[in-house]
């Protein structure tokens, strides 16, 4: 590159000591340098839970589909005709459970058959047994625990706990945390290191790529193969930076320590989903009213009161059922069984494909009337979107559609990792310098240590300012920031003193 042409004020022999001072060169305040650091070592250092976690999304984003296919004889009813009343439909499950309460029941439509919900004491957090019964019939085909508001099945759960915390329990949440809290991190650090970088080469006058591949660069010496590496690797995270940023996001909201910050933003924000009010006025108190804090001791001719009431509650089922379809629930819902008269009837629209509203009703099943109602039109816009990012994450929102996008997100994400773990490899220390022509100094090895240094004093005061909110909001990733610092702060002071 030619030198830039010198000013007509200033003697081609360059100022003289008599002449001016010397000028000292001008500071770089680039903070791209701490960037590429970060980028660079949080990709080598939580690359590893970001595979695992990018596997097993991988295969919960297929588990929908994977579950329809695996319990086909469970959620297909065996016989056509017109269906029986709900009510028979949930007295005939009680016979497969005679031991188990009936807690609520999504009755079955377009050929597939109804689950009656029962509490099982014997499964775990979130978990419900679940009776299929053939609409037509009434005749049960199978029982199987459910898991969440989704009604999850076991393939599709296992996948789930292996996904959220390996089946390891809470201490195990602590990795899909961690790699939720980093990976819009390393996308946005990514994304900002990959414009930097185009924006040098386009002022270079270099061929500048930002969104597709140099082909034309040969792959001979090692060098080139570097920079096809590093093309593969910059071109598809800048597609998937979005897509990142929203698992990331998302995955957050289920996660247990910020999980709990993005919960009390949201009701200090009142962008909570809306829920209704089952409380009834004038309702008969039962024993889950009255002595549910005492160690569930029932008063005598309670436990045949509550089974009474129960009885009746299931027999208004389907009239409650019609109302809350003539409130403009269609689809497939899901009604509760109040076990008290002092309760009124949920009935909620199901999270399946192609539906983007859940609207919610309150029903006194004595009167059968509307006591309240929750119109998802209704909700504040940031619940609205919660509900879809969640449904969305979980693969259900556009059905076969968003499981195929989110397993090729997951596919690429792969590919990006394994790319970055390459780059890593080919740069390692070979005890030649330059031996890459200067590829390996160029674009290949991190800057050096204390690349703040160059950055000015307000980056890193606004750099510092930023990892402070967003490390109390993420505790796992300021803590993580943190350990990182002092370990990089101790490497370098060992070096120094060695």
């Amino acid at each position: 590159m030619s030198s830039p042409p010198l000013s007509p004020s200033t003697p081609e022999t360059g100022p003289t000591q008599s002449d001016s001072p010397a000028k000292t060169p001008k500071r770089n305040t680039s903070i791209a340098p701490m960037l590429r650091r970060l980028h660079f070592y949080a990709g080598i250092l939580v690359a590893p839970f970001l595979v695992v976690a990018t596997i097993s999304g991988a295969m919960y984003a297929v588990a929908p589909t994977l579950e329809n296919l695996t319990y086909r004889s469970y959620l297909q009813a065996d016989t056509d005709g017109p269906a029986k009343p709900v009510a028979a439909q949930v007295e005939a499950a009680q016979r497969v459970l005679p031991d188990l309460t009936p807690t609520a029941v999504q009755p079955g439509i377009d050929g597939h058959t109804t689950r009656v919900l029962f509490d099982d004491p014997s499964l775990g957090e979130s978990l419900r047994q679940s009776v299929f019964i053939d609409p037509a019939t009434a005749k049960s085909q199978g029982t199987l625990p459910v898991y969440g508001s989704s009604g999850a099945l076991p393939t599709r759960t296992w996948i789930d706990q292996l996904h959220r915390n390996l089946h390891l329990g809470e201490p195990g949440r602590i990795y899909s945390e961690l790699a939720a809290s980093w990976l819009w991190v390393i996308a946005l650090g990514g994304l900002a290191l990959w414009v930097n970088r185009f924006r040098k080469q386009r002022r270079a006058g270099t061929d500048a790529r930002l969104l597709t591949l140099n082909r034309s660069a040969s792959t001979v010496t090692p060098g080139a193969k570097l920079k096809r590496t590093l093309d593969w690797h910059g071109v598809v995270g800048i597609w998937l930076a979005v897509g990142l940023v929203f698992l990331s996001a998302t995955g957050l909201t289920w996660s247990r320590f910020a999980g709990e910050n993005v919960s009390d933003m949201r009701s200090s924000l009142s962008w909570n989903s809306p829920s209704v009010n089952t409380e009834l006025t004038g309702g008969s108190p039962t024993a889950a009213d009255g002595h549910e804090q005492h160690g569930g001791m029932a008063m005598p001719g309670e436990t045949t009161m509550s089974s009474e009431v129960l009885s009746t509650n299931i027999s208004r089922i389907d009239d409650v059922l019609a109302t809350a379809r003539a409130a403009g629930l269609d689809g497939v819902v899901e009604t509760s069984i109040p076990a008290d008269s002092a309760t009124a009837f949920s009935v909620k629209q199901s999270r399946v494909p192609w539906v983007f509203s859940r609207d919610v009703v309150a029903i006194d099943g004595a009167s059968n009337t509307v006591t309240d109602l929750s119109r998802f039109a209704d909700w504040p816009f940031a619940a609205k979107l919660a509900e879809w990012g969640i449904q969305l994450h979980m693969g259900i929102l556009f059905g076969i559609v968003s499981q195929l996008a989110l397993l090729a997100l997951c596919i690429a994400l792969l590919t990006v990792i394994v790319r970055g773990y390459v780059m890593w490899w080919r740069r390692r220390p070979t005890g030649k310098a330059n031996s890459d022509n200067g590829i390996r100094d160029s674009v290949g090895a991190p800057p050096a240590s204390g690349a703040w240094r160059d950055a000015s004093l307000w980056a890193i005061a606004g750099v510092v300012a930023v990892a402070a909110l967003v490390g109390w909001f993420i505790p796992l990733l300021g803590i993580s920031l943190l350990t990182f610092l002092v370990v990089d702060a101790g490497a370098r002071a060992v070096k120094r003193l060695g």
